[in-house]
């Protein structure tokens, strides 16, 4: 059924060029599927070599997901393990030794250590230089301090004296005794991971299945490359967002990729419908036909795959990069390149071509010669049977879900509106036809009074529907999922920006030269002169449910009472009375709306380490996007992170000179310039898969709009020969695709729009900001790349016809 044939191989040889717009479309599409795939294949296969675990064969951890696994969710800081399970680890039959492994920071004078428990040396290999261990109340520091002498250490609860037992040759580590280094680390009774040494003879696998069975469901067993996770939870939400981009993101940009390329495969086989019709008429029968196009598939595409999976390559390479330089990626993680999304990408691309064809060349190839002949002349305005439902269908979906995005709030709002972009593109792309012809009756009128050349343009494009059709659509993709994804950001940044100038009212900002100020920093801030509010922020992220899922919102410890809090910032607090009492928090309204709670009630979340609390809502604001969506009393927090020392310290009153020993004083505009600065970092994605999708769009409405063009050579050559002038015909060109290119620009407008709005309303009780000049860039870019690449090829077949006569 699929073996060559002589039909494809001459059509292939002889008419190259007719192959040559499927061959870019397939092309183009192959790089974006084979990006997402590589990328998807990394976040799957992501794994950080270990380092401190190296010489442990097998290390026992927390799960680091919090909630049910439908409702996913990773923990924000670390999940830790309690410290009880140690001795059950040292009790497993086979294992030599459990040890306990925290690692927290402390602060002296010099700088900020790393601090660990002693019994951690028996793996990291780490030995005295003089002394000896440590005991209660004794250290080992890394540094040229004699053993015999005290030093004052800064923990998470205070200063506390020690005496130094013995020197090692690691600088900037200080070791306590293993009961010391969990008791002081600011988790009591929590322990980062519990390392396992196994007794002679036993091996990992055996090792790892015991130590299953003894710990239960309490624990992750980790062995081989996957100890590294331990040592970086970073790891965990490096795979999120790879598998993210290559699965949410890769999916849209496939079907897109796949959609545009179908399309594209079906105008060249439609254009050839004259073609096909005389074969019929000379008596080649339908499976014929059938077998010329799909021979000619695995001709074309099966190279176009193959060629598009280089620069595929090579966009994920530079991609995954990009996510490395930005810190969103370990830098010891590596891109995994394999066949298999390659393989997928080929096969993808073949099946497109092979379904697109078959579709374009159905009724060609089952209709009567005769009436095919009377077909392929005149483009049939009767819509097809199949499509037309399905188009319909998926507009009517896209208004059920714009009207059910318009009704909800918050995520639910934002979840709904995704759905809306998707069921109009398709609408856009199955009713095509249709739409295209009710665009050229539309835009048609105003060109009845701009001469012959565009009232031509106007009745041509009526006419030849199909054709308008499928140039419109990939401009409408470009236009609708580029100003998605990049007024989302410009939208969210305004309102944040706005919140961030009404809410920051502290005249000093002090952050942490070491990354952490000392547990005295409000007090000493209290008491300097002219200092009338001070308040310490512990900053960090907890997870909250709504609709069903377990969202990340950013959080806030104060350090300090409710009224020091409300001279520094300015909440807008809206429903209750704004309370630092442990147990109690007050929530951004649009958080507490998600997740179904007001003033009074209990929520459930998660905290950074994952760990389950429900807290009194005492109070609902306006202003969580710009300072913080939950703010807790730092006490509730503090024991739930891996550094419980204050980050921020925020003043009213005094001096930058004065405040300038606690850390870097910066004034509220340059806070807010340094939270641009993070926000512009936090966009950079959205921008990047607005990139791909709408440059992918752009090339393809070039493509499509070539082809349709040079298609249209005997057309061109037949109105010279009726007295048009070559200027006449080159401006009729050029008002046709000036109709194309505006009608969409407005078709991907108002899909964009039907988008955000409902999404904006949900997300931050606003309308979306969409900046002029970006969305002119974006309508000018447009109108000048459709413009030329009809004109240009054009002018060429033109230039072509007058060297032939």
């Amino acid at each position: 059924m699929l073996a060559p044939n002589g039909l494809a191989r001459a059509a292939l040889r002889f008419r190259p060029a007719a192959f040559v717009g499927t061959f870019v479309a397939l092309v183009l599409a192959a790089t974006i599927v084979s990006a997402c795939g590589i990328l998807l294949e990394t976040g799957v296969r992501a794994t950080v070599p270990p380092e401190r675990y190296a010489h442990v064969p097998a290390v026992a951890a927390a799960g680091q997901r919090a909630g049910n696994p439908e409702e996913g969710g990773v923990v924000p800081d670390r999940a830790r393990l309690k410290d009880s399970l140690v001795a059950k680890a040292a009790a497993t039959p086979g294992v030599r030794a459990a040890i306990p492994d925290v690692t927290f920071p402390v602060l002296t004078p010099e700088g900020t250590l790393t601090a660990h428990g002693w019994g951690s040396t028996a793996f990291t290999g780490e030995r005295l230089t003089s002394g000896r261990a440590p005991g209660p109340g004794e250290v080992v520091l890394g540094t040229s301090r004699p053993a015999g002498d005290t030093v004052t250490l800064t923990l998470p609860d205070g200063p506390r004296t020690y005496r130094v037992s013995g020197t090692a040759a690691a600088q900037d580590t200080v070791w306590f005794s293993d009961a010391e280094a969990v008791r002081v680390s600011g988790h009591p009774h929590r322990v980062d991971a519990i390392a396992v040494l196994p007794d002679p003879g036993v091996g990992t696998a055996v090792l790892s299945s015991r130590l299953a069975h003894a710990l239960g469901d309490r624990a992750e067993i980790h062995t081989g490359d996957d100890r590294g996770t331990v040592e970086d939870p970073a790891l965990t939400e490096a795979r999120e967002v790879l598998t993210g981009i290559g699965g949410s993101f890769g999916g849209v940009a496939t079907m897109v990729a796949v959609f545009t390329a179908a399309g594209t495969v079906a105008l060249a086989i439609g254009r050839r419908a004259r073609e096909f019709a005389l074969l019929r008429a000379i008596g080649t029968t339908p499976r014929q036909i059938r077998r010329t196009v799909a021979t000619e598939a695995l001709l074309v595409a099966p190279v176009a795959g193959a060629l598009g999976c280089l620069p595929g390559i090579a966009l994920a390479v530079w991609w995954f990069g990009q996510l490395k330089d930005k810190g969103a990626v370990p830098e010891p993680v590596g891109l995994a390149v394999s066949w298999i999304p390659l393989t997928v990408t080929t096969g993808t691309v073949l099946v497109t071509a092979l379904l697109a064809g078959y579709m374009a060349a159905h009724r060609s190839s089952r209709i009567k010669p005769g009436q095919a002949l009377s077909e392929a002349s005149v483009e049939r305005l009767r819509p097809g049977w199949i499509r037309t439902p399905l188009g319909v269908a998926a507009a009517a979906g896209g208004f059920v879900c714009a009207g059910l995005a318009a009704s909800e709030t918050g995520e639910d709002a934002a979840n709904a509106a995704l759905g809306v972009v998707m069921l109009f593109m398709l609408a856009v792309a199955l009713l095509g036809p249709l739409i295209a012809r009710a665009c050229a009756s539309l835009l048609g009128l105003p060109l009845r009074g701009a001469g012959a050349p565009a009232v031509l343009a106007a009745a041509n494009s009526r006419t030849n529907a199909r054709r308008l059709a499928s140039a419109i659509t990939p401009i409408v993709l470009a236009m609708a999922f580029s100003s998605v994804l990049v007024f989302l950001h410009t939208s969210e940044e305004r309102v944040t920006a706005e919140q961030q100038r009404a809410g920051i009212v502290a005249d000093h900002i002090v952050t942490a030269d070491r990354g952490a100020l000392p547990p005295d920093a409000v007090r000493r801030a209290g008491r300097t002169p002219e200092v009338t509010a001070a308040v310490g922020l512990l900053r960090t992220s907890v997870l909250v449910r709504a609709s069903g899922a377990l969202t990340p919102v950013s959080a806030q410890g104060v350090t300090g009472s409710a009224r020091d809090l409300a001279a520094v910032q300015d909440l807008d607090v809206e429903k209750g009375r704004l309370s630092l009492k442990p147990g109690e928090i007050a929530l951004d309204a649009s958080v507490a709306e998600n997740a179904g709670v007001g003033v009074g009630d209990r929520i459930r979340l998660h905290l950074p380490d994952g760990t389950r609390d429900t807290p009194l809502v005492a109070a609902t604001y306006g202003r969580g996007l710009g300072l913080s969506q939950v703010t807790f009393h730092r006490t509730d927090l503090a024991r739930h992170v891996s550094s419980s020392f204050d980050t921020e310290l925020w003043v009213k009153g005094g001096t930058a000179k004065a405040l300038a020993p606690l850390g870097r004083v910066m004034d509220r505009a340059e806070h807010t310039t340094a939270q641009s600065l993070d926000r512009e970092l936090n966009a950079w994605a959205n921008t990047v898969m607005a990139a791909v999708l709408g440059g992918f769009a752009a090339v393809a409405a070039v493509n499509t709009l070539v082809m349709t063009v040079l298609d249209r050579r005997g057309e061109l050559g037949t109105l010279r020969l009726l007295g048009s002038t070559r200027r006449q015909v080159l401006r009729m060109v050029r008002w046709e695709a000036l109709l194309v290119t505006v009608a969409g620009i407005a078709l991907g407008t108002a899909i964009a729009l039907a988008t955000l709005v409902p999404m904006m309303r949900g997300l931050t009780g606003q309308g979306p900001y969409i900046p002029p000049l970006v969305y002119g860039s974006f309508a000018a870019a447009i109108l000048v790349v459709g413009t030329a690449a009809a004109t240009l090829p054009a002018r060429a077949a033109l230039r072509g016809e007058t060297l032939e006569r």
